[in-house]
């Protein structure tokens, strides 16, 4: 797997805000649409494009475009957050959904909802969530995504645990290319399975505590 962590004065100022404590719910969102919309644009950066002529006032230039627009996938419900920014970086891009909550006792992904196509063969995916932790999550949804026939997947996550990273890296698909774009690794976890130092839980951060209990 490839790993990129986003190095630049811009991302790290975001982050910083979405780390800090006083952070209120509109600050996060707002740094969080920020740096969504910088990571997308670097996982996008190997997309492959096609040329066309392009017609200007003056003249006729050379034209790019994607030859095959990622489909955006976020892990409901804190990826919400993140498809407005993935959508004003790729506005032709699809989306699907993929819904997981998380058992506060196991602190494992409980499924609830799967809107994808049936066939995501030759397609690329952006799997957008802004925590990778235990892991526990993306590997349920790369499951689910290589199930439908995803060969192309590229996880953009605000900032992960290095015990996820390693766990990303341990999967082995055939034929699948899984890539990894993010702000930070951080070192660990703690007793309740969140990242330290990270942000907290990002999606009562983005939206208030949630009240259902699994």
């Amino acid at each position: 797997m490839q790993t990129t962590v986003v190095n630049h004065p811009l991302a790290a100022s975001r982050l910083t805000i979405m780390r800090d404590v006083r952070s209120d719910n509109s600050v996060f969102r707002a740094a969080l649409a920020d740096l969504a919309a910088m990571l997308v644009y670097e996982a996008a950066r190997d997309l492959a494009v096609e040329t066309f002529d392009c017609l200007t006032p003056v003249a006729v230039a050379e034209g790019h475009r994607l030859r095959t627009p990622p489909i955006i996938v976020p892990v409901i419900r804190a990826g919400l957050g993140m498809i407005d920014p993935a959508l004003s970086m790729i506005p032709d891009a699809q989306v699907g959904f993929i819904g997981l909550a998380r058992n506060e006792t196991t602190h494992e992904p409980v499924p609830y909802l799967e809107a994808l196509p049936d066939d995501l063969s030759g397609q690329p995916v952006f799997l957008v969530d802004p925590m990778l932790a235990t892991g526990g999550s993306l590997l349920h949804a790369i499951e689910l995504l290589v199930g439908r026939g995803a060969d192309n997947i590229t996880c953009v996550c605000v900032v992960s645990a290095q015990v996820g990273v390693d766990k990303l890296e341990a999967l082995e698909y055939p034929g699948l290319t899984l890539r990894l774009v993010t702000a930070a690794v951080d070192p660990g976890l703690n007793a309740d399975a969140y990242i330290v130092p990270g942000l907290g839980d990002a999606g009562d951060r983005l939206y208030g505590p949630r009240n259902i209990d699994l």
